[in-house]
């Protein structure tokens, strides 16, 4: 595994991406159940692994 700034996405900023998500996830999440939280999160999870699957697909 190759490390190093090369492969560091230029402008990425992780603290505010994180931020970001943690913000829209409370606020999607707020008067859940159990239950419900456990769906949303499969859904959520399932949805990240399509998206992920579908970026090592793809040309560059």
């Amino acid at each position: 595994m190759k490390t190093g700034k090369s492969e560091a996405i230029q402008g990425f900023k992780a603290v505010e991406f994180m931020r970001k998500v943690r913000k829209q996830i409370n606020e999607d999440t707020r008067d859940m159940n159990f239950e419900e939280l456990k769906k949303y999160f499969e859904i959520r999870r399932s949805s990240a692994n399509a998206v992920s699957n579908k970026q090592n697909y793809t040309v560059q």
